[in-house]
């Protein structure tokens, strides 16, 4: 096994943060383009947004809170030869919450939904996190 599988899954979490931005600045432009919005009324802030827009705006900038904590993960993990197959397993199961948590927030967004997904992102990453502590320690930080 290659540690650097783990990257396919980083490789992933990025590729859904560019496809998010995407659609979110897809969506903006039309709306400008068509004069929905004007220039002036989202020089200073971003409430002249449509909610669909605030949406897509708002799952754009989650992709840079919890995250952020799997790329470091992901980074320590390959730097201290601590990728392994749950590891691996660990950050997939991550990736495809975040995926099912935008989707939701793009789509219905069902809170509750959207909180359970969320919820089972944030259980994959802090098994990560323990997953380096634990096997860090036993082989003594090598």
């Amino acid at each position: 096994m290659s540690p650097t599988l783990i990257f396919y899954a980083v490789f992933c979490q990025v590729m859904l943060t560019f496809v998010l931005l995407y659609v979110m600045g897809r969506s903006r432009v039309a709306s400008v383009n068509s004069g929905d919005i004007k220039i002036k009324d989202i020089a200073l802030g971003q409430n002249a947004w449509s909610a669909q827009q605030t949406q897509f705006s708002n799952s754009y900038h989650s992709q840079f809170q919890l995250p952020v904590l799997f790329y470091v993960v992901c980074i320590f993990a390959q730097i201290n030869g601590q990728v392994d197959m749950v590891m691996i397993a660990l950050a997939w199961g991550f990736v495809v919450m975040r995926i099912i948590h935008a989707w939701i927030h793009v789509t219905t967004n069902n809170v509750r939904q959207r909180f359970y997904a969320f919820m089972a992102g944030l259980v994959l990453l802090v098994a990560m996190w323990v997953n380096l502590v634990v096997n860090l320690s036993m082989s003594g930080g090598n």
